[in-house]
């Protein structure tokens, strides 16, 4: 019976028994194998998270390297920029053609034209050294007339001066401005341009010229500029008057329209300052104490390049395109 297998054999049994249990070792080492799978995908979970994490950090790692860039294209942009800035300032104060040929034309055009400049400028407003007048009241002088020159006609500056003369004790002298009351000075220069303020500023200045120069003026552009009131074109055009020392230009209004004009320069819009380094920048240095009465009476008379007091005679019909 056991032969036709129907109930195994005592070694049959034996046999099935060791199939069964090595049937069922290998269902449980299945079964052991399986928990790996779960935790390959809470690996590949965590795989994830991480992955995620990379990309953040990769983006903002990207954004920083851009952010980078940026601020070195910035950089770029602007030493570029200050490279052509520089450049375009060397252009413009590169020398103008026939500089020269315009120059000597105007200057010859002055010689036959009087004007207010040359009668009643500051450098002809101030006594000369003399018996009765020392260099520092000379050059105390030039420099009280420079002070009232400012926003005002020549004509109105000489008047100024003379009642300064006239009316202070021992005339226009540090002592007799350090003696009066400002209020008397002011009366005296009532008609110039900020009169009050102007009177003031000339008082203060004769304190300061007694207590730090010993009673003279200031010999250096920089302690005249110093003094209230006094600025670049009247500093260096006290220098060249007071003191016949040439240290630089003084540009007042005419000369920083006309040299503007000519093409001279280009700076319009920088102010008197930035002309007067432009031109420095060019022009010999023998005609810097020239230039400014001889563009200031060009200004003051000439319709081809007119100021407004110029422009007004000539709608008036008292001057004409000709002159």
């Amino acid at each position: 019976m056991a032969r036709f297998g129907c109930l195994p054999s005592h070694r049959n049994r034996a046999s099935f028994f060791v199939f069964q249990m090595r049937l069922n070792t290998v269902t449980n080492t299945t079964q052991k194998y399986e928990v790996p799978v779960t935790r390959k995908r809470a690996r590949a979970h965590v795989k994830i998270e991480v992955e995620e994490e990379t990309k953040t950090e990769d983006r903002t790692v990207i954004k920083d390297v851009v952010k980078t860039i940026q601020i070195e294209d910035e950089s770029e942009k602007k030493v570029l920029s200050k490279k052509m800035r520089k450049k375009s300032d060397q252009l413009s104060n590169a020398i103008p053609d026939k500089w020269e040929y315009i120059y000597n034309n105007i200057k010859e055009y002055r010689k036959r034209v009087t004007a207010p400049v040359d009668t009643m400028g500051c450098e002809r407003l101030a006594d000369e050294p003399s018996e009765t007048v020392t260099a520092e009241t000379s050059r105390f002088q030039s420099l009280v007339a420079l002070m009232l020159s400012s926003q005002t006609k020549d004509t109105v500056t000489a008047v100024a001066i003379k009642n300064l003369k006239q009316r202070l004790p021992n005339g226009l002298m540090l002592q007799s401005v350090l003696d009066a009351d400002e209020e008397f000075i002011d009366a005296c220069i009532s008609k110039v341009g900020f009169h009050k303020r102007k009177a003031m500023y000339i008082k203060q200045a004769a304190v300061i010229c007694r207590d730090l120069y010993g009673g003279d003026i200031p010999d250096t552009v920089e302690g005249l500029m110093n003094l209230p009131g006094v600025g670049p074109k009247m500093a260096y055009l006290c220098m060249q008057v007071a003191w016949k020392k040439n240290q630089g230009i003084g540009v007042d209004v005419h000369v920083h329209r006309i040299s503007n004009r000519l093409a001279w320069c280009k700076t319009e819009k920088g102010g008197p300052e930035a002309t007067r380094k432009a031109l420095e920048s060019w022009l010999p240095q023998s005609l810097w104490s020239e230039i400014n009465p001889l563009f200031v009476g060009f200004g003051q008379v000439s319709s081809i390049c007119p100021s407004t007091e110029v422009k007004a005679a000539i709608a008036k019909g008292k001057l004409t395109r000709s002159d």
